[in-house]
This record gives structure tokens, C-alpha cells and sequence, in this order.
């Protein structure tokens, strides 16, 4: 159960980003707080799983190119926040996690200030890939979201995959 919720987790946090050229990742610093505006997913998971409400992403850049990522997740009325290492890997833009069984594409959009995380991976022996529209700031950008839109379909993936979930500023407990 605990690795599902990791892997919805990375899910949520994932991009293979849609820029016609790359940037090397010495040249990009990811550090700051992200905020999710829209999550794609290839249909591996069900629509009980998929969140309806998320949180800003924190994310820190390592000396050696890897990133510190805390994301909290708000499952069965409760916050629940979890940090993980992203480890850089010799291709610009893609990251390994949770000891090598996920893969975290990172590119930037042509949209300023936003990036598409994509993870891919195995989970209980099935494959699964969840793409996520990110941004530096909270704010709706159209531009962003047709991006995200041509993504969706580059990938091979169905619009009828794509949600929008509420962005919260931060997670507060119903008993709190």
C-alpha cells in the first residue's frame, strides 16, 4: 500500500516536457515551489486513486544535480507529506527514483516559468506513466494548458486521462 502511495505520489510529480530543445540541467535550476495545474495519466490507474486536491511542490537542487522533492498528498482526510531524491542521470532532464523503478522526464515548455514532469515506471508488474503540467506560480496560463494538450497527444495518451485538480496552498487537517 505504501508503495502505491509513492508511486501516486511520483505520479503526481512527473514530465517529459515539451521543448523543442532541451536545456542541460547545469543550466536549469529546478529549486522553489512548483504548483500542479494539470495531471495526465496512461490509464494504469483507477479514478478512486487520482487526487482532487493537491499542494505546492517543494524542490531542492543537490551539489551533484540530483533533486530533493517534498510533496504532500491529502489522502483519507489526512495531509501526508513525503520527500524523495531524484537522481540526475547522464541524459539531460531525466531523473531516476524510489532505487531505480520509476523514471522522471523534465523539459521545459516554450511557456515561461512552466515544465511537464513525466514518470514512467512498473508498479506490482504493470506499466504506468503519469505526465503533470507544472508551474512557478498558481495562476491559470491557457498557453501552458494547450502545451500540456499536445503533450497528451505526442505521448500517445487519451484527453479523457487529464484532470485538473484544486490547488490548495497548503494542507490543513479536517480535525485541525
Amino acid at each position: 500500500m505504501k508503495s502505491l502511495l509513492l508511486t501516486v505520489l511520483l505520479l503526481g510529480l512527473v514530465a517529459v516536457l515539451t521543448a523543442q530543445e532541451p536545456l542541460l540541467d547545469d543550466q536549469e535550476d529546478y529549486s522553489g515551489t512548483w504548483y500542479p495545474k494539470a495531471m495526465v495519466h496512461n490509464g494504469s490507474l483507477p479514478h478512486h486513486k487520482l487526487p482532487t486536491r493537491v499542494f505546492p511542490v517543494k524542490v531542492v537542487s543537490l551539489e551533484d544535480g540530483d533533486l530533493e522533492v517534498t510533496v504532500t498528498i491529502w489522502k483519507e482526510d489526512q495531509c501526508h507529506e513525503f520527500k524523495f531524491v531524484m537522481r540526475k542521470m547522464e541524459e539531460p532532464g531525466i531523473y531516476s527514483t524510489f532505487h531505480g523503478k520509476k523514471t522522471v522526464h523534465v523539459e521545459k515548455t516554450s511557456v515561461e516559468g512552466h515544465y511537464i514532469f513525466y514518470c514512467e515506471g512498473l508498479h506490482n508488474g504493470k506499466s504506468f506513466g503519469m505526465g503533470k503540467l507544472m508551474g512557478r506560480n498558481p495562476e491559470e496560463n491557457p498557453e501552458a494548458m494547450e502545451e500540456f494538450k499536445k503533450f497528451i497527444q505526442r505521448m500517445e495518451l487519451q484527453e479523457k486521462n487529464m484532470f485538473v485538480p484544486e490547488i490548495r496552498d497548503e494542507c490543513v487537517n479536517e480535525s485541525d
